[in-house]
């Protein structure tokens, strides 16, 4: 049973428990002990986002890496996605990027990827949290055995070439007005100039980090700015990204918003009509929508549900042949093109959509009718299980209520200390009154 780990790596406080130096030092040591199991010297990438405890994480971890004779290259501020695609372009054993994603400031964490550019499995995260429990088992090494880091210079541009290279060559985006809010976060520089360069007019918002500023009021968690700055710049479409890109929420040129279940749709029905959707269907989470999966039913298309976490989502498409999955929350899997949520290469296939079509965003973006969803959050003081009997008997009555027109859905969140309550259905007033109820049950045994 994994206690480090969450559902998309390390995440917490900055400073503390698992985010403070000294065992982040030991995360680093027993990273670079496992990665150097099939490899001496092992390389490391390690890439970041804005936040100010960055920096502390870094040094902390290469540290430890380099204790154990690891190779750390160090990549700077770049998005996760360009943290995986430069593991596997770089031939390195292990990528490691530093970012709690949507969270604010005050948090950090880290994300593993494997040679291949894919998330670490659950057999790696236990290795080494095991040897972070235990670290007697990593020995030491004599000093001229000690690793080196290094810095890469123009990691930068071999990321930017690569999203460029995900659109049909020749094709610009000439004409399009596009607003871009990078949150503050990873991709403040490199997002403005891959769009600006393929023909786009940018008005980029959130580009200016200060260390604490990332996600605040911006980007993909909070797009009412992005929202009235489209309107008020008569812009085409927007694109909001999470703190470390690679998350994407859009809105149309009315500010109406297009999240990520209404990209795959459009992504879905417009790869098919092309003859470049693999395996005849897509991977989502169980947070996706019930119109979602109603809308593919109605193109013959298949939605395989998986977990949360664009990991699960990366293993069903894996299983199943297909080359598309995402999350509702933004993360979109282009398997072509990449083995984690990208969004700059997710937004490019939306743009390029407007471009092909001719249309605007309010006219193919909104693909189908979403039903409604209630969300409720119940911060955990300790640990629920969730098979108490007053919770069981209050998701049983919720199921009954709801009937054969909805659903619900009870899950710990595997980044932050709460329990997070669906309900989906025909009715919002009754899907408040359901999620209300199971929400202070929940509450109450917490």
């Amino acid at each position: 049973m994994k206690n480090l780990f969450g559902t998309d790596g390390i995440r917490g406080l900055a400073n503390e428990n698992a985010m403070s130096p000294e065992t982040l030092m030991a995360i680093g040591k027993a990273a670079g002990f496992v990665a150097g199991e099939n490899a001496r010297s092992p390389r490391i990438v390690i890439g970041k986002d804005t936040r100010l405890s960055g920096y502390m994480v870094e040094s902390a971890l290469t540290a430890g890496l380099v204790s154990v004779g690891a190779m750390p290259i160090l990549l700077g501020p770049l998005p996760t996605p360009a943290v995986s695609m430069l593991t596997h372009s770089l031939r390195a054993d292990l990528g490691i990027m530093i970012t709690a994603s949507h969270n604010p400031y005050h948090d950090n964490g880290i994300k593993f990827f494997r040679a291949n550019g894919c998330k670490v499995c659950d057999e790696t995260e236990e290795k080494i949290e095991k040897l972070v429990i235990d670290p007697t088992i990593l020995g030491s090494i004599p000093a001229d055995k000690i690793g080196q880091a290094n810095r890469l210079e123009g990691a930068h541009g071999r990321y930017t070439e690569s999203v460029k290279n995900t659109i049909p060559k020749g094709l610009k985006l000439d004409g399009l007005k596009v607003v871009l809010d990078c949150a503050n976060g990873a991709a403040y520089k490199v997002a403005p100039e891959i769009l600006w360069e393929l023909g786009a007019e940018v008005i980029p918002m959130g580009i200016n980090p200060d260390g604490t500023n990332i996600n605040h009021q911006c980007g993909a968690t909070d797009t009412k700015a992005m929202r009235s700055r489209v309107i008020q710049e008569e812009a085409d479409i927007g694109i909001a990204l999470d703190g470390d890109g690679d998350r994407i929420i859009v809105c149309d040129e009315r500010g109406q918003v297009i999240d990520g279940d209404q990209i795959l749709a459009l992504i879905a029905g417009y790869w098919r009509d092309q003859g470049r959707l693999k395996g005849n269907g897509i991977a989502a989470t169980v947070m996706s929508n019930m119109g979602l999966e109603k809308y593919l039913a109605k193109l013959g298309i298949d939605l395989h549900r998986t977990a949360v976490g664009d990991r699960h989502v990366v293993k069903s498409m894996q299983e199943n042949n297909l080359n598309l999955g995402g999350e509702q929350s933004g993360h979109i899997v282009l398997a072509d093109y990449a083995c984690t949520g990208d969004g700059l290469v997710a937004g490019l296939q939306v743009l390029t959509a407007l471009v092909e079509k001719k249309a605007r965003a309010s006219d193919i973006c909104n693909v189908f009718k979403p039903y409604p969803q209630v969300l409720r959050n119940i911060p955990l003081k300790s640990e629920l299980p969730l098979d108490q009997d007053s919770v069981v008997t209050a998701i049983s009555a919720a199921e009954t209520t709801l009937g054969s027109s909805g659903r619900i859905l009870v899950r710990k969140s595997g980044t932050e200390p709460l329990v997070r309550v669906m309900a989906e259905g025909e009715s919002i007033s009754i899907l408040e009154g359901v999620a209300d109820k199971l929400a202070n049950t929940i509450a109450e045994a917490a």
